[in-house]
């Protein structure tokens, strides 16, 4: 292990663009290094990301977003190696949750510091990891939430919530919250 303080991001195609992009750059920015991982994938390998917009309609608007890179590969990931996990959203954790090797690599993160943001939740839903916390979602979410034990909590889109090492948040507009709120959980001071 490095003397790099690490994070691991999990990453799928139409992963949010925002959900992924923001969250790599702002704890890269502050020092953390952070490795992206999705299943089947290497090093180099990119996934396709979506942008979703709030326009009015009943549910979110999806356009085509970026190719982004991968720079770690998902099967030869040393979960100890990291501090804390980062599960964006979009429509990727609707399928990630499917896979066994997924749900085994978030179960390592069970007491360490996660930050999970909009539909990622059903990643954690499925990994058994919300019963009896109170967590956030994109609200199409919470009967998973609540099937799954935990109990949802409706915030503004603008808001995050903390349950001990557990950061949620619905929606990338969020991202000042849920970020600050995540750095607070790794211990992380931020100064100007």
């Amino acid at each position: 292990m490095s003397d790099e303080i690490r994070l691991l991001m999990l990453a799928g195609d139409y992963v949010e663009d925002y959900e992924i992009m923001v969250p790599f750059q702002a704890l890269t920015m502050v020092g953390y290094k952070v490795d992206v991982v999705s299943p089947g994938k290497k090093a180099g390998d990119t996934v396709i990301t979506a942008i979703h917009d709030f326009e009015g309609a009943q549910t979110y608007s999806e356009k085509p977003g970026h190719h982004f890179a991968l720079n770690a590969d998902f099967a030869t990931v040393a979960t100890d190696n990291y501090i804390g996990l980062v599960v964006p959203g979009g429509r990727m954790p609707e399928y990630l949750r499917l896979d066994e090797n997924v749900l085994r690599l978030v179960r390592a993160f069970a007491d360490r510091p996660i930050a999970c943001i909009c539909h990622g939740v059903q990643i954690l839903t499925a990994a058994g990891l919300v019963k009896g916390r109170r967590v956030s979602a994109y609200p199409a979410c919470r009967p998973e939430v609540e099937l799954a034990g935990g109990t949802y909590a409706d915030i503004a889109v603008t808001e995050a919530i903390t349950d001990d090492q557990l950061v949620t948040a619905p929606a990338w507009p969020a991202h000042p919250a849920w970020l600050a709120q995540f750095l607070k959980v790794l211990g992380a001071t931020v100064s100007l």
